[in-house]
Parts: C-alpha cells; sequence; structure tokens
C-alpha cells in the first residue's frame, strides 16, 4: 500500500488516494470487460466512495493510472454517453410532434409560428442560424477534447472510426450523385446523407440497453465525433457564401483576441463568450455559414490550465458540462420541431418523389451502411485496426447501418444546399425521414439479434 496523488481526467481534480495493488480477475470499467493481471484499488481519505480502474492494453480503453471512475463525478464519457442517448429520445419526440402538426389542421398555425418575425428574422432563421451556433460550440468542445485530452488522443483508438467515418462520408455521396448527375441545381446536396446524428444514433443504443457492448456504444460515439468534423469541413469549404472582406476582417481580429485570451489561461468564460457573440457576427455578415464561428469559439477555449490549482475546472470542461443538457434537450429538439414537419401530401410526395428524394433516402440506408462497413471490414481485415472487444461482424454490421440515421446534420446541410428550392427542401425532408427510419428498423433488428445470440452463450459472427 502507499500513498499518492491522482489526477481525474473527466474534472481534473487532484485527488489523494491510498494504493493498493493485487491479483484480481476481469475489471467492469466504462460498461466494458478489460481483462487485466492486476486491480489498482484507490481509496479517498475523506470519506468518499472508492473507485477502481483497469488499466488495459486495447486502444478502446483508456489508458494509465490516472483514468479512474470515481461516485461523486462519473466520467466525461458516461455523461456524454448518457446526455445523448436521453438527447436523442427527446429528439425523436419533438420530430414526432413536427410531423403530426404538418399532417394535422394546425399545419398552418405551426408554419406561421416557424415564420413569425423576431428582431428582424424569422423563428425557424433563429433555430437555424443562432441556436445550432451552440449546437455547433459543443460539437467543437467535444471534438477537441477527444482529440486532444480523451479517448481519441491515442493515434491506435483512431484508425477504426476514422476509416468508418471516412467510407460512410464516401459512399452516400456516390449515391446521391448518381440520382443528381443530370441535374446541376440537386447534385448541390451530395453532402445530405454523408452525416451522422449522434443523439439518435446513441439514443436507439441506449432503448437496447446492455444487449450491445459498451466498446461498441464507445466505437459509434468516436465515429460520430470524426463525421461531425468532417460535416464541419464539407460546409465550411463547399457551403461558403461569397465572401465579405470587412467582415471577415472582423472575424479575423476577434479570433486574434480569442487566441490571446487561451495563451494567457484566461479561466473565466465571460470573456470568451462575449467576443464569440461577436465572432457569430461577424461570420454571419462574411458569406460563411454563421454556425462555424461556434467551432472556431470552441477551438479557442482553454483545455488545460498549467497554473498551481489543479483542482480547478478548465474551462472547456465547464462550458461542455454547462451546454451538454442545454442542447440535448433544448436546441436540438427546438431544430427537430422546426425542421422536421413535412406534410404527406399528395403535391409534396410529387415534389418529393425525384432523384433528390432517392439520392437522400438511399444515400443514408445503403449508402451508408455499406460505405461504413466496407471501409471498417478492410481496416480490420488488412490488420492496421483491431475490431473493439467483444464486438462480433454482426454487431459491427448493426452499428453500420445506425449509422444511417443522419437526421440532424443532413437536415442542417440540406439547408444550406436548398435554401431557395422549397421544393428540393421537401424532397430532402422527406428522403431524411425515409432513410433514418429504415436505418434505425434494420440497425436496431440487427444488433438485437446478434446481442441475443452472444448473451445466450453463441459466439457472434466472426468469419
Amino acid at each position: 500500500m502507499a500513498r499518492e496523488r491522482v489526477i481525474c481526467v473527466s474534472c481534473r481534480r487532484r485527488y489523494p488516494v491510498r494504493v493498493h495493488i493485487e491479483r484480481s480477475e476481469p475489471i467492469r470499467f466504462s460498461e466494458s470487460v478489460f481483462r487485466t493481471g492486476f486491480s489498482i484499488r484507490f481509496s479517498l481519505p475523506d470519506r468518499r466512495k472508492s473507485l477502481n480502474c483497469g488499466a488495459s492494453r486495447s486502444p478502446w480503453a483508456e489508458r494509465g493510472m490516472k483514468h479512474h471512475s470515481h461516485h461523486a463525478e462519473p466520467s466525461t464519457l458516461r455523461r456524454f454517453l448518457a446526455s445523448e442517448a436521453a438527447g436523442g429520445v427527446v429528439l425523436m419526440v419533438s420530430a414526432a410532434v413536427a410531423l403530426a402538426l404538418a399532417n394535422s389542421p394546425w399545419a398552418s398555425a405551426y408554419h406561421d409560428l416557424l415564420e413569425a418575425p423576431i428582431a428582424g428574422h424569422s423563428t425557424l432563421h433563429w433555430i437555424n442560424d443562432g441556436l445550432m451556433a451552440i449546437f455547433f460550440l459543443l460539437v467543437g468542445l467535444e471534438i477537441k477534447r477527444e482529440l486532444v485530452d480523451g479517448h481519441l488522443r491515442h493515434w491506435s483508438a483512431r484508425v477504426l472510426p476514422g476509416v468508418g467515418a471516412l467510407g460512410g462520408m464516401v459512399a452516400p455521396a456516390l449515391v446521391f450523385a448518381y440520382f443528381n448527375a443530370q441535374s446541376p441545381q440537386t447534385a448541390r446536396g451530395w453532402a445530405i446523407p454523408s452525416a451522422t446524428d449522434i443523439a439518435f444514433a446513441l439514443g436507439v443504443l441506449a432503448l437496447l440497453g446492455d444487449r450491445v457492448p459498451g466498446a461498441l456504444k464507445v466505437f459509434l460515439t468516436a465515429l460520430a465525433i470524426l463525421d461531425d468534423l468532417g460535416a464541419i469541413v464539407i460546409i465550411a469549404v463547399f457551403y461558403a457564401g461569397e465572401p465579405s472582406a470587412a467582415p471577415l476582417l472582423g472575424a479575423g481580429v476577434t479570433l486574434f483576441l480569442l487566441l490571446g485570451l487561451n495563451l494567457f489561461e484566461v479561466k473565466f468564460l465571460t470573456p470568451y463568450l462575449l467576443l464569440g457573440v461577436a465572432l457569430w457576427h461577424f461570420v454571419q455578415l462574411s458569406g460563411v455559414h454563421a454556425t462555424l464561428a461556434g467551432v472556431l469559439l470552441a477551438a479557442m477555449i482553454p483545455l488545460r490550465l498549467s497554473g498551481p490549482d489543479p483542482e480547478e475546472h478548465t474551462p472547456l470542461h465547464r462550458l461542455e458540462n454547462a451546454l451538454g443538457p442545454f442542447v440535448a434537450f433544448i436546441v436540438l429538439p427546438l431544430f427537430g420541431f422546426a425542421n422536421a414537419g413535412v406534410a404527406f401530401g399528395g403535391g409534396d410526395l410529387a415534389a418529393g418523389g425525384g432523384p433528390v428524394l432517392l439520392g437522400v433516402a438511399l444515400g443514408l440506408f445503403l449508402g451508408k451502411q455499406a460505405g461504413v462497413f466496407a471501409a471498417i471490414a478492410l481496416a480490420i481485415g488488412t490488420r492496421i485496426a483491431s475490431r473493439p472487444p467483444k464486438s462480433g461482424w454482426g454487431q459491427l454490421y448493426g452499428v453500420s447501418v445506425l449509422c444511417g440515421v443522419g437526421f440532424t446534420m443532413s437536415l442542417f446541410i440540406g439547408q444550406i444546399a436548398f435554401d431557395a428550392d422549397e421544393g428540393a427542401m421537401r424532397a430532402t425532408k422527406i428522403g431524411v425521414l425515409a432513410g433514418s427510419g429504415a436505418s434505425i428498423l434494420l440497425g436496431s433488428l440487427a444488433l438485437w439479434i446478434m446481442s441475443k445470440r452472444a448473451s445466450a452463450g453463441r459466439a457472434p459472427i466472426d468469419s
């Protein structure tokens, strides 16, 4: 037994502990079982409950003695999975309510509400360009944390989800391009089926419960995070408007001030947020989509502090913890409510029965699963990546199908691509709902069958 101090990777606090090292059986950590030769038991002297850490050689496990889970404050990954999964269920409900209203006698009141002016802009505009900037801020914070100080900080952990994300972006885009190659107006929407909705996907996994191995949940989370990163790059590169020099200069100056706050390790969030509002304003005027201001702001929020007080939460962790529930239970449900409402009347179906609907629906349902599964199978087959523990090929296929749930980001890219084309936007909504719905049904069924076989004592399909 020895007295040591460890730093929690979730809250960045330093804890005095007594360390007991002894032989052990497999340890359960973050919903996954990892085989290790020793158990490191940390006893907290200040009457906190004991905590356990399992060091693992697997890239799917957090490594090192500093990684642990204490009951007073759950790990960042566990909080993330919990909030995203619960938020996904709320998002499903809000989308269902929007669909019901759009196909009811109250449809006109629903559309009037979205077009109601607020400070010179419609309610829909404030949701899609204002609140979604907060969503992209949270996405940027999650990407930065995972790449710098989280699960994806190791290259070995990035390979499989990275390859899967790449395949899952290329294949759906090719499917969409196949159906829309003859129409330059609709071909602009090639990126619509390329994104994965992490809230919806994790919501489905939450409904399946413990039937899905924890390592698969981590894999899907990592893939969706890298998928979001790819979608952000696509929006910035391919969907930017005509740039305006003066607002871009203002945005550059604001970024320089934010960088100064970061370099001087300013720990108060208020100056970052005030400059973030200014950055959003300049980006909106510049021709670049305003929501990307959230990603730029996230890059400037400090993840680590070198000050003398290691127990202090860093600005990034504090902001991420504050924004998580707000985005999961307010921003995304409002976005779903505002954008999922489409009437299934004859006129709408006629407008949506063309290449856009087929490209989006089949891109999400067929292109996504084919791209993700083929890419990860190639990576595992060539031994450049390893398969997540306790996961068979059937379960990996089920997760690949779930990646075709592209609700939030697909609708968002559709709004940018077809802003002035109401018919194409209606087709996009119907295609997103059809492709995502089919992906949820088939993905859930595949995971349920494969997980049931595994729990019954039969090995997953590995050949």
